[in-house]
């Protein structure tokens, strides 16, 4: 049987709030993984184990976050995510909404696309 969105997202906040150390009204669907649950690098691993765990799903090594875009130097300069920086981040995270960082996209703005309706959307196409 599929999963609502609802028992998808609730059972992401579990994994959240376990992971993080949060509470679960700080993990709402805008929130971002870093700047508003205040998670690091190292924690996306764990939080990823966790996702296959509750989901019984398996997430490739940079299939949710995606690694080594802001590394190529084709993806970024000056500080910005480039024009086919950004392209390649859409294709590799069709999950996450990049309206609000089209507008200024600063390689250290990167973070607020992670949020937990991106987590949330990435379980559901796993799922599906």
């Amino acid at each position: 049987m599929a999963m609502t969105n609802e028992e998808v997202f609730e059972k992401v906040q579990e994994v959240l709030v376990d992971a993080l150390g949060v509470d679960d009204d700080e993990v709402t669907p805008t929130a971002t993984l870093t700047n508003d649950l205040g998670a690091e690098s190292i924690d996306f691993l764990d939080i990823v184990f966790r996702l296959e765990q509750a989901f019984e799903i398996k997430i490739e090594q940079g299939e949710l976050f995606p690694d080594n875009v802001l590394q190529d130097e084709e993806y970024v300069k000056d500080g910005q995510v480039t024009d086919k920086g950004l392209s390649e981040l859409k294709a590799r995270m069709p999950h996450a909404d990049f309206a609000e960082f089209e507008k200024d996209p600063a390689v250290d703005k990167v973070g607020e696309i992670f949020t937990v309706d991106a987590v949330v959307k990435f379980v559901q196409s796993k799922l599906s």
